[in-house]
């Protein structure tokens, strides 16, 4: 009887903790639903690092405009021997599909690198010595472009796209020919399943100053990005940053459900709590480069309590021995302790994992039972990412989903639309009514001069502040700069689309600005001199715009593109033909005078309004007409004929077309947090 009581009391005490843990799942997580909706359906996938040393360039983190500043030589710092550290010493492990990796570690531990060599964007650091193989081959581009999957920290997404749209927009660009429309939306709807996005998938993605989805939802959209092509091995650095602990939570654990449909996931994590920790298949602990602990996460503190550090009750085991191998430099005698303490844990694990062929540390009570892939009843069974490189959609498919894309997200960004189109038309009323109610009376010369001049060149200046500040290219740098390495598309169909897509909203801005000051300052009448004025200052705002995008392009930040649009701006301005007359001019300004688009914009509304037409001067008592074609030779304005300026106008907005092609082609778009 008593052994009976026993074995009942057992029993239900074991039931209390079973039940105990079901509550712990329900109230701490969203997600109910463990089915798998989309899962991988290629061949198994396995990761091994051999022996890798890999070296870091700090002087290469530092972008070179940072290194100016300081009056440091870039190229000249890049080789010196104190930029040089290595950032991961001696490092090998195997994981394998079905198997969750998280990388563990205090800042400096060597994460970040090691997630650069394996993705090979380790652009800075050198391979010392060691490989990486990816299914049994020697990684290349080829091959990580082929299999892997990276999701990077920062979230580069459109604000105005809803999620199926951003899903539906990458899914055209990324999966192959033959896929069929149907075939797509099915493998977005499964990617929204999987991700549990059902509920905000007409929704906004947003932004930080879009209202739209929350930021967990925004995270699980940038991993639906890379999903969508299903990869086998799914690489995520830090996806819980900036997260609350609760969406962390549901976040790893849509991760976990990844990796059980047949997946390899590798995540870089600081500290998880310990509810994100029990998700968790296998964990690497590093510090300063080394392993101090790779094995299953459930095994880690027997592991640490046998080499004589055991976890205090009630603490995160993640926390503590995050804390225990971290090097402390507050001065140097605790650095120098500290990193002896880590270097014999690291000599210790190596010896114990020796002749380990994945040189993952094993619990000798039970063996870890990790790698078991979960059977899905709604398995997928296509082969797409066997052929994503062979077979990925040419230029023009890549160009029509890029321009509507782009069109798409920048008529419904309402608020800056309407900005743009107050500014035009308040510049337009306030330059049009500063010359109303003339009537009859023919303004003087120099004042049809100057309204002409100010036509041609104030309402260009906002225009490049608009384009470099909106960027596209600032705002969406980070995002160019990560698709164009993933090679979701190439530079010259998003170029097309960028200068194609922004055409609507530079002709309502144009009209908007020019009609209105063409009748209030009663210019000279008539459809054929309206239309000559139109098309010279739509050509000059176009101008403007191709040098700003050319700016933003080539330059990292937006001060450094504003500051060169601005010096290139003024000296234009200066040389346009107004402000000093153009046979004045010495040679260095004559030079830049040339390829002035306000001055030929200038010259072309001067012959406009003044070729062909008897103008009537008054000196004193005395009144003499003068022929308008006088005037305008006068200030060395009559030159070149009229459709030659047209044509020169044309020339200076392709020449800015032209390089900021070339910097998309071969200048790395990278914004401020890549470095």
């Amino acid at each position: 009887m008593a052994e009976k009581a026993t074995e009942e009391t057992g029993l239900w005490k074991e039931a209390s903790i079973q039940d105990a843990s079901g509550l712990q799942d329900s109230l701490f997580s969203s997600e109910s639903d463990n089915s798998l909706y989309f899962t991988y359906s290629g061949q198994s996938n396995t990761l091994e690092v051999r022996d890798l040393t890999y070296q870091v360039d700090t002087a290469s983190q530092v972008p070179w405009f940072e290194q100016l500043a300081q009056f440091k030589i870039p190229w000249l710092s890049h080789g010196s021997q104190d930029s040089r550290e290595l950032g991961i010493r001696n490092l090998s492990f195997k994981v394998r599909s079905g198997q969750m990796l998280a990388i563990i570690g205090s800042s400096g531990c060597g994460r970040i690198s090691l997630l650069d060599v394996i993705t090979g964007r380790h652009h800075g650091g050198k391979m010392k010595s060691g490989s990486i193989w990816i299914n049994r081959q020697p990684s290349t581009p080829q091959v990580v472009r082929k299999c892997v999957a990276h999701v990077r920290q920062h979230d580069q997404l459109l604000p105005n796209l809803t999620v199926r749209e951003t899903l539906a927009f990458v899914a055209q660009m990324r999966l192959p020919r033959s896929f069929s429309k149907a075939q797509r939306d099915k493998r977005v709807e499964d990617v929204i399943a999987e991700l549990r996005l059902r509920q905000c998938a007409n929704t906004r993605v947003g932004n930080a100053y879009v209202r739209g989805v929350s930021g967990g939802e925004r995270r699980r959209v940038s991993i639906g990005v890379q999903l969508l092509w299903n990869p086998g091995i799914l690489i995520l650095d830090e996806p819980t940053s900036g997260l609350d602990s609760f969406t962390a939570h549901n976040l790893v654990k849509t991760l976990s459900r990844l990796a059980k449909g047949n997946r390899l996931v590798l995540i870089s994590l600081h500290q998880p709590r310990s509810d994100i920790f029990k998700l968790f298949d296998l964990v690497l602990l590093m510090t300063s480069g080394t392993t101090i602990y790779l094995g299953a996460a459930q095994h880690m503190v027997q592991y640490f309590t046998a080499i004589g550090y055991p976890c205090p009750r009630y603490s995160n085991p993640a926390d503590f021995y995050v804390d225990l191998t971290s090097i402390n430099r507050c001065s140097r005698e605790q650095e120098m302790a500290t990193r002896e303490k880590a270097q014999s844990l690291a000599a210790l694990f190596l010896e114990k994992v020796r002749g380990f062929d994945d040189f993952l540390w094993k619990a000798e009570t039970k063996e870890l039972d990790v790698g078991t892939c979960a059977a899905s009843q709604t398995l997928l069974q296509d082969s797409g990412h066997l052929s994503i490189l062979t077979e990925q959609p040419g230029a023009v498919q890549q160009f029509a989903t890029l321009i509507r894309r782009q069109i798409s997200n920048d008529f419904r960004d309402l608020p800056t639309l309407f900005i743009h189109g107050v500014e035009a038309c308040l510049m337009s009323l306030i330059i049009g009514f500063l010359y109303y109610g003339h009537g009859d009376i023919k303004l003087s010369f120099m004042d049809m001069a100057a309204l002409l001049f100010m036509i041609g060149a104030l309402i260009p200046f906002n225009v490049i502040l608009d384009v470099i500040s909106k960027g596209e290219c600032h705002s969406e740098r980070a995002m160019l700069y990560h698709e164009l390495d993933d090679g979701l598309y190439t530079a010259g169909p998003y170029f097309f689309a960028k200068v194609l897509g922004e055409l609507p909203e530079h002709c309502a801005y144009v009209i908007i600005y020019g009609m209105p000051i063409y009748w209030l300052a009663n210019l000279r009448p008539g459809l054929e001199r309206f239309l000559l004025y139109f098309l010279l200052v739509w050509l000059v705002v176009f101008c403007c715009r191709a040098m700003a995008l050319a700016a933003a392009a080539m330059l990292p930040t937006f001060h450094m593109s504003s500051f060169f649009c601005n010096a290139l701006y003024n000296s234009f301005y200066l040389t346009g033909g107004f402000m000093i007359n153009l046979d004045n001019l010495w040679i260095a300004p004559s030079w830049i005078a040339k390829v002035s688009f306000l001055r030929w914009c200038f010259a072309g509304l001067m012959q406009v309004q003044f070729n062909g037409f008897l103008y009537t001067a008054q000196i004193g008592n005395v009144t003499f007409s003068v022929p308008g074609e006088t005037i305008v030779s006068a200030m060395d304005l009559n030159s070149h004929p009229l459709y030659t300026i047209y044509l020169i106008l044309v020339g200076i907005s392709g020449g800015f077309l032209f390089l900021y092609y070339l910097s998309l082609r071969f200048i790395k778009q990278k914004s401020s947090q890549d470095w």
